[in-house]
């Protein structure tokens, strides 16, 4: 039986294909759940305005997070850090205090979309990235300076 898939299903294929299954997997369990469409023409077109849907929600959603991350670009954080000898920092900056000190700047942002490869540990100035969308990223410039 050939069926239009409305979402990911494992083993299967990805949201959009038209797939050929079983007729007894697509009745009890795809069609049921609502995880597929029978391939029909009438189908084909409902489908059609569906995934239409949502790739102009997506790309609204994605203009925002353009515009967010162009905002958040022009931003400028400081982190205080305490030093010893040499200027060898104590411990080190984190996502955790990059949020931190985005959210005292007014934007609050989640720690895990701060993409660091691994903990600031040296003085200076930083370009980090933030994940604002799967295909939206914005840097935000950093100063690592002492006490």
């Amino acid at each position: 039986m050939k069926i239009i898939l409305r979402e990911d299903v494992k083993h299967v294929g990805a949201t959009g294909e038209i797939v050929d299954v079983k007729p007894g997997y697509a009745r009890n369990f795809l069609l049921p759940r609502k995880l597929a469409l029978q391939a029909t023409a009438p189908n084909m077109k409902v489908y059609e305005r569906e995934r239409q849907k949502v790739q102009a929600k997506l790309a609204e959603g994605k203009n925002e997070a353009q515009k967010f991350a162009d905002k958040l670009s022009k931003v400028s954080i400081t982190a205080s850090v305490a030093v010893g000898d040499e200027d060898r920092v104590f411990g080190s900056v984190t996502s955790q205090n990059i949020a931190e000190l985005l959210a005292k700047s007014g934007h609050e942002i989640d720690k895990r979309k701060i993409l660091l490869d691994e903990p600031i540990k040296a003085l200076g100035v930083y370009d980090i990235p933030i994940k604002i969308h799967s295909e939206v990223e914005a840097k935000v410039k950093l100063w690592v300076v002492k006490e």
